[in-house]
């Protein structure tokens, strides 16, 4: 009697431990949500994030950081997405980054201007610099009225750490072809000539980066270039230039491509 009230026991200690991984399981599923992207859900507006600074491409993972970068190669392979999807009819880049790369701004814009479908560009907290040179690219383009915007300039600033090296017992050994091999090498001083080589290519640099974003906000370069000092601007400021189309936000831009489409938006974000 006393061996039966045992198995008894045990039968019901199992069964209550069942329960129990049964019933954590359960709140597991209901705490985790399920990942889901735009293959998941219909929807016919891709809202594509672009959050970080721009790059061409991610650096390797092992780098510090690395995952403050958003590159160009997976923005213009969505923009590609939302292009050759029937479904989607139109896109939403929402874009909080201070800049980066100028080449992935570049890219980002002649991918929107490309665009068949309605693409609209959304600059939430801030979307300055390479990152205001991509919004450009898009049929319209919305800030709220504190948003940080434009930063048009460009930039090879760097530490130079010859005295840091000097004190702490190092030498810098050059061993280089060519004269202007390891000019910016921050372990050696830059000559005169190796900075002014740097400020002509910044200039040209700076030169085209005005002369897209006329083109692409239709305006005149000459007004472009009176605020392109670097400096960022607030949605507003950058309504009374031309720079931005309306102060505006995501559901602003939902309106937009609704008006266009006929049809009610259902957005996903990718």
């Amino acid at each position: 009697m006393e061996e039966k009230n045992k198995i008894s026991k045990k039968i019901i200690l199992y069964f209550i431990g069942i329960g129990l991984v049964s019933f954590l399981l359960g709140t597991l599923v209901m705490i985790i949500p399920e990942e889901t992207g735009p293959e998941d859900n219909f929807c016919n507006v891709m809202v594509l994030s672009l959050n970080g600074v721009l790059a061409t491409y991610l650096p390797p993972k092992s780098e510090d950081d690395s995952e403050m970068f958003y590159s160009s190669e997976n923005v213009l392979a969505a923009i590609e997405k939302a292009e050759n999807d029937p479904d989607v009819k139109g896109l939403i880049l929402s874009i909080n980054s201070p800049g980066g790369d100028i080449v992935a701004g570049e890219e980002i814009a002649n991918a929107l201007k490309a665009m068949k479908k309605p693409n609209v560009a959304v600059i939430r907290n801030m979307g300055a610099s390479a990152a205001f040179l991509a919004s450009s690219g898009a049929d319209r383009v919305y800030a709220s009225k504190l948003s940080d915007t434009v930063g048009i300039g460009v930039t090879m600033s760097y530490t130079d750490q010859t005295e840091k090296n000097r004190k702490e017992g190092l030498t810098f050994n050059q061993l280089s072809t060519g004269k202007f091999k390891d000019a910016g090498d921050p372990d050696k001083p830059l000559t005169e000539e190796e900075k002014l080589i740097f400020m002509i290519d910044l200039e040209k640099a700076h030169k085209i980066f005005v002369e897209e974003i006329a083109q692409n906000r239709n305006l005149k370069i000459e007004d472009v270039s009176k605020i392109s000092t670097g400096r960022t601007y607030l949605g507003e400021e950058a309504l009374n230039f031309g720079l931005i189309d309306e102060i505006g936000s995501i559901d602003t831009a939902v309106k937009y491509i609704e008006s266009l489409t006929g049809e009610k938006a259902e957005t996903c974000w990718y």
